[in-house]
């Protein structure tokens, strides 16, 4: 990022020297995207974040198509980015089908299909679930798309991977999707930049109407430095796949097992062998997942509760809800997140203090004292 800050500050869509120079930096950074996903460059929109590139997504989509249909098929789990996009835009005459997933958290295929109907134009379901990690079934979404569309059906599917991208092998081809979302702060690169991939053909109504930056998709002038350091991001997290996820699978694997063994009543959330290997989401029974945060913060120890996106919402989970699960484990589930510089010191350290701190909360509620998950 640091030249894009300093010496080489010339706008991208400039003709003059400054210019170009930093349009060798986007162009870069588009190359380096494209590898991650193993999509073309010239498929790659910069946006300001994963919520963005879902907004363009969806409702670009959405937008553009409407004249094939009204119907979007989504799941009970999505983000708010693309759940809250949804019912938006049944406001203005869309009609949305909210797949279920189950206790495992994920959604079946064959509610996919029963669900597709003559004016269902887009499907968005997304790749990894943010708060349990759980994956769903793209690649077999991909190709029943990808099957109908052969058959002459105007239908689309776009994924959020915000949350799997540079953690797990994600593939454009291999998923058959259209449209694929990114983040570039769930990879390490500065908060406020993102991507969407759109497969050449795929036609999107902008959401940011300006110039003619990002072949027309999106207007604005372009973040250089913010670009520059997410196509940096990318690069390192692709590398990284070969040995990552196999090392943060080791180390959540061992911390939840010491979980279940010592501390009564504690249960993970959703499945647990097709998932990504750096979430893990535990309910602890009657104890407040609010408190429990609020304890481990003040122990130097950083988890969270639901989606970040959501945190302003005093209401228990609805990922975890959704899984079947009742209020009381839902305010109690906790997201402890893996990342590349974590260690088997810090699970020592978590596991030094977690069940004191799980035991002091549930001394605060005898009456809910001991009792059993379920």
């Amino acid at each position: 990022m640091l030249p894009f800050l300093t010496e080489k500050f010339g706008n991208a869509s400039s003709i003059h020297h400054f210019g170009q120079e930093a349009r060798a930096a986007v162009d870069m950074a588009r190359h380096q995207v494209a590898a991650l996903i193993n999509s073309r460059p010239n498929e790659i929109v910069f946006t300001s974040g994963g919520t963005e590139a879902d907004n363009l997504a969806v409702r670009g989509l959405a937008q553009t198509n409407r004249k094939y249909g009204t119907h979007i098929i989504t799941s009970a789990i999505e983000h708010p980015a693309v759940k809250n996009v949804c019912e938006d835009l049944e406001k203005s005459g869309f009609s949305v089908t909210y797949l279920p997933v189950y206790e495992d958290g994920i959604v079946r295929i064959e509610d996919v299909r029963e669900a597709i109907r003559a004016e269902t134009i887009l499907l968005t379901i997304m790749t990894a679930n943010n708060e349990i990690g759980t994956l769903q079934p793209v690649r077999q979404i991909g190709q029943l798309v990808k099957e109908m569309r052969a058959g002459g059906k105007k239908i689309w599917f776009h994924t959020d991977a915000v949350q799997a991208a540079g953690k797990i092998v994600v593939d454009v081809e291999e998923m058959d999707c259209d449209l694929l979302s990114l983040s570039g702060h769930k990879i390490n690169a500065p908060k406020g930049i993102g991507a969407l991939y759109v497969r050449r053909g795929v036609r999107l109504h902008p959401q940011s109407i300006g110039g003619r930056q990002e072949r027309g998709v999106r207007g604005g002038t372009e973040s250089v430095p913010f670009i520059a350091a997410l196509g940096a991001a990318c690069e390192i997290a692709g590398n990284r796949l070969s040995t990552e996820p196999e090392r943060l699978a080791i180390l959540r694997n061992r911390f939840e097992s010491a979980v279940l063994e010592n501390i009564p009543n504690s249960s993970i959330n959703g499945n647990v062998s097709s998932r990504l290997p750096n979430i893990s989401n535990i309910s602890f029974n009657s104890v407040e997942g609010e408190g429990l945060l609020i304890n481990l913060d003040m122990q130097g120890i950083a988890v969270s509760t639901g989606s970040a996106c959501s945190s302003g919402s005093l209401e228990p989970s609805p990922v975890i809800r959704a899984l079947g699960r009742g209020d009381e484990l839902a305010r109690g589930a906790i997201r402890f997140s893996f990342g590349p510089t974590n260690t088997e010191t810090d699970v020592n350290r978590i596991l030094d203090v977690l069940p004191a701190s799980v035991e002091t909360l549930r001394s605060l509620a005898p009456s809910k004292a001991g009792r059993h998950a379920g």
